[in-house]
């Protein structure tokens, strides 16, 4: 029998549809309990987003932060409406939140499952794991006067470690390896994406160091297969020949572009979760942004937040939690009603919800 566990989850909604979605993965964690007994949940709401920042000065509060370290075990965060245009005082949230946290690996999985989704390619199976601390994500920028002809010039730092590749290309091994375990007759494989064809000297160190690890001792013996792919071409492979992919491991940029991209081989961004995780924290977040057209009109899918409450289960050694949850999201797509503003169904968030939590 599984030993107890209560877990205290921060619920952070943030801007727009977060609103919306992050209650309804916190009602399928308290719906998990269950069937699943051994389970508990309290949760504690806290602010963050561009809405905090505009009443606040701070996107992302101290006590947000202090709370999260002090007091959760794992959060679920749900959008922020970051503005286009530089505003002062303003940086995101979200990626504040990963350099606090440490939360260096954002794991994004995308599958297809043969559902009501018009623009599903069947056969998808892959998940893309993306550094999450670092690459032009370091947010040094600096503008100047270049003279003359040239006016103004931007420069932004492209900043890549040791560190950083090593550790983002063991989680990736580890989640291939586990994959082939799950399958059984499929041999786990991972595709390093790189520029160092050009970036010789950041996205070679990336592909340099992710290959050492991934080719080292500790996956010797367990039949990964280690392949790489330039970026360009990585990303008219994934849209002919998705069904080829199994983990594919890149820099941040990189993995932030693929990995919205890959949301459109099962039809929607609404479908699509993910976890940052790092050694000690875990915080599940669904890919799709604040959608500020649609907020508070009840018709926001809810199914990449209820996922990436399975996410952030999975990765905090929760597996059978994990699964139920997405065993239940996956019978839905199949045999429930969709909803209509991503999907081409007729279905609300209200009605997506009350049929996952039933399957549940």
């Amino acid at each position: 029998m599984a030993s107890r566990r209560a877990l205290h989850i921060a619920l952070m909604p943030g801007d727009g549809i977060g609103q919306e979605v992050i209650p309804a993965a916190a009602s399928a964690l308290r719906t998990l309990t269950t069937s699943l007994p051994h389970l508990s949940f309290t949760f504690t709401t806290l602010p963050i987003g561009f809405q905090t920042f505009t009443e606040t000065g701070s996107a992302l509060p101290d006590k947000t932060v202090e709370t999260l370290q002090k007091e959760c075990q794992g959060a679920l965060f749900g959008a922020v409406s970051s503005p286009s245009h530089a505003v002062k005082g303003y940086n995101s949230p979200i990626v504040g939140l990963r350099k606090k946290l440490d939360l260096y690996a954002n794991i994004r999985p995308v599958k297809s499952v043969g559902g009501k989704a018009k623009l599903e390619i069947p056969g998808v199976d892959l998940v893309i794991v993306r550094e999450n601390t670092e690459d032009l994500y370091v947010k040094e920028e600096r503008s100047f006067d270049g003279g003359g002809e040239i006016g103004r010039v931007a420069e932004a730092i492209k900043r890549i470690s040791e560190r950083a590749s090593r550790r983002i290309a063991r989680m990736a091994g580890q989640i291939a390896v586990r994959r082939e375990e799950m399958r059984g007759n499929k041999k786990g494989m991972v595709t390093i994406t790189h520029k160092s064809n050009v970036l010789s000297q950041t996205d070679g160190l990336f592909r340099s160091v992710a290959r050492e690890v991934l080719t080292g001792a500790e996956f010797a013996g367990k039949g990964l297969v280690v392949e790489e792919q330039i970026v360009d071409s990585m990303v008219y492979k994934l849209f002919r020949q998705p069904q080829y992919y199994d983990v594919v491991v890149a820099p941040n940029l990189y993995g932030d572009i693929l990995s919205d991209g890959a949301a459109a081989l099962v039809g929607s961004l609404g479908l699509v979760p993910s976890a940052n995780v790092g050694d000690t924290f875990v915080v599940g977040e669904p890919c799709h942004g604040s959608a500020p057209d649609i907020e508070g009109k009840g018709i926001a899918n809810p199914i990449a937040a209820i996922r990436s409450a399975g996410c952030m289960l999975e990765f905090m050694g929760e597996i059978e939690g994990a699964r139920r949850i997405y065993d239940a999201v996956d019978e839905h797509l199949r045999e429930g009603t969709v909803t209509a503003v991503d999907l081409g169904g007729k279905a609300g968030t209200a009605e997506i919800v009350e049929d996952i939590l039933k399957r549940l």
